[in-house]
């Protein structure tokens, strides 16, 4: 069994048998990484370049981890140290780079639909590692791993996003993969941070108490402010925004039942998740850390055309 694609530019464009080969797939490299030698030949004819022109710690490390895990070549890209800094444009870049015998690109741009563009101007297989406020596929699909790793399924689980749903490319990932996969979604936070069409548009619940959705749901996979994205202030402050929006111990004590607390990263500890509940019994978010290296590792294998893994 094989993608239905050549690229994975978004969990828009996967069906849910593509989705579920990813996480399969995912499950056996996790095995890999439970052994003393944690390496694998599978990808040692394969060179990938990692080229972010965006900042990023866990998503970088992740994929160059995966990327050495297979085997293969690996090439670091640096915005500040290239040619880009001094006005060449992307396909220039790449085209360069692609002149060099490269097999894969992984993408991270601040523009929205970038890796979209490239796509359809180089052979190279491309991987969106996330593009402006669109979409962050490989986020979901390791978010979705660790919540069927943890709850045995993912098919009618309740999910609330929580935070900065306007400006969060992993809200939209994640409400795609999550309604392809059976689950059911909420999003809430400020009425300003969710976009008024995702109601209507996308068939998904919208609530703005927190405690409300807190108490609906058996996952909440909670978002930071994204204050590098807002043009202007859309709430009061961020001391307000943890007393009305803030996941504390507090809120989950109040709660009938217990709920799996995510978080994609980075934390803004004491604004949107308070350190006692990211570092709970409750949360998974140092999971979704490690489960990103296996499912990163089935998503790079499986867009070189493998369909087994040699493991």
């Amino acid at each position: 069994m094989a993608l239905t694609t050549k690229h994975l530019l978004g969990i828009k464009d996967l069906t849910t048998e593509d989705i579920q080969l990813i996480l399969s797939t995912a499950t056996q490299f996790k095995e890999v990484l439970q052994r003393p030698v944690k390496k694998v030949p599978t990808l040692r004819d394969v060179t990938i370049v990692n080229l972010f022109y965006e900042n990023s710690t866990r998503t970088r490390i992740s994929f160059e981890l995966a990327e050495k895990r297979l085997s293969a070549d690996v090439v670091n890209f640096t915005v500040s140290n290239s040619s880009a800094a001094k006005g060449e444009t992307l396909l220039d870049t790449v085209n360069n780079i692609l002149s060099m015998k490269v097999d894969m690109v992984v993408m991270r741009h601040s523009a929205s639909g970038a890796p979209h563009y490239l796509a359809k101007h180089i052979n190279a297989a491309i991987i969106n590692a996330g593009d402006g406020i669109n979409e962050h596929p490989t986020q979901a699909l390791l978010d979705a791993f660790s919540m069927k790793e943890k709850l045995g399924k993912l098919e009618g689980l309740k999910v609330a996003i929580i935070g900065d749903i306007m400006h969060s490319r992993v809200a939209l990932s994640n409400i795609y993969l999550l309604k392809k996969m059976g689950a059911e979604v909420m999003v809430s936070g400020p009425p300003t941070l969710i976009p008024t069409y995702l109601k209507e548009a996308m068939d998904i619940q919208v609530e703005y108490n927190i405690d409300k959705a807190l108490a609906w749901c058996d996952v909440a996979n909670v978002l930071r402010i994204q204050l590098e994205r807002q043009n202007q202030p859309l709430f009061s402050s961020l001391r307000e925004y943890n007393l009305a929006y803030g996941i504390t111990k507090n809120r989950l004590h109040k709660l009938s039942k217990e709920i799996v607390i995510m978080h994609p990263g980075p934390i803004n500890r004491g604004v949107e998740l308070d350190s006692d509940v990211a570092d709970s019994p409750h949360s998974i978010i140092l999971d979704q850390v490690e489960n990103g290296v296996a499912v990163r590792m089935a998503c790079l294998y499986l867009l070189t055309g493998r369909t087994q893994p040699t493991t």
